[in-house]
């Protein structure tokens, strides 16, 4: 059986995909697995500077696989549901589900999704726990949980944020719509439309991984909690991470690399 999740890194951009092609990369119980496996991994490598997640074969991902769906519903009614859902891990505010997800919004470095195909429900929501996202025009994206009679549940509330106009992410939610990646560029969610979202989403991991790689992470720490937190504490958080960065090694290269017009040589964070 090949492995559900392939990881290639090379010069510090790792390139994640979902690797389910025959099922357009439904979401079963191990694929949810190996998602969040992959995440845990990447979350513990120094040399990682960004990170390109995508999906194998004629689509992004699908979504949570029919026949895991029909288990869940077997018979039982909501509670029989509710029984399959996974409970947090232990210290970690997220269960198994909104992990494949929330992970990467929370990974230390920057993470690009290119959506191609389908990115129904789960798939959905995987590809709004990144920073940045590439689509194909034609690509087409649905919160499509309301066709099951389900609320997306895999971390919305949290990659939504600051991300979707409330009122955009209730239609969508209320109606499982399906947009185009041009309509979903319009709307928000999604950064860039392009041909070829893959090539274009690595072109700009590449160029991210010449960056200083202590303030690429100090930057999206700021971002992503200056989302949650009040003035004080966002302002204060500014000054606290860049307190941090300056006059150190990597911030010196990057001054001195500029200086001197030539490419800067990083330290990998400990």
């Amino acid at each position: 059986m090949s492995e559900l999740v392939t990881i290639d890194i090379e010069s510090g951009v790792a390139d994640v995909r979902l690797n389910r092609p025959d099922k357009y990369n439904a979401l079963s119980g191990d694929m949810f697995k190996s998602i969040a496996n992959a995440g845990e991994r990447l979350a513990n490598d120094g040399s990682l500077r960004a990170v390109v997640l995508s999906g194998n074969g004629k689509g992004f991902c699908a979504g949570l696989d029919f026949q895991s769906f029909q288990g869940m519903a077997g018979g039982g009614g909501g509670n029989a549901a509710a029984s399959n859902v996974p409970t947090p891990n232990v210290g970690k505010p997220a269960n198994l589900f909104q992990a494949v997800a929330y992970q990467w919004k929370t990974l230390p470095v920057p993470v690009i999704a290119a959506i191609h195909g389908v990115a129904y429900g789960g798939g959905f929501q995987i590809a709004m726990g990144a920073d940045i996202r590439f689509a194909r025009p034609d690509a087409r994206l649905s919160v499509l949980e309301i066709k099951w009679g389900l609320i997306p549940d895999m971390g919305i509330t949290q990659t939504a944020r600051g991300v979707i106009r409330l009122d955009i992410l209730k239609e969508l939610t209320f109606t499982g719509r399906v947009v185009s990646g041009e309509e979903a560029e319009k709307l928000g969610l999604v950064t860039h439309v392009s041909e070829s979202p893959l090539e274009d989403a690595l072109a700009l991991a590449r160029e991210i991984a010449t960056k200083s790689p202590h303030a690429i992470r100090a930057g999206k720490e700021l971002l992503r909690e200056s989302l949650e937190t009040s003035a004080e504490e966002s302002l204060g958080l500014e000054a606290a991470l860049q307190g941090k960065l300056i006059g150190t090694p990597n911030q010196v290269e990057s001054v001195l690399s500029n200086m001197e017009k030539r490419e800067p040589k990083y330290a990998d964070p400990e």
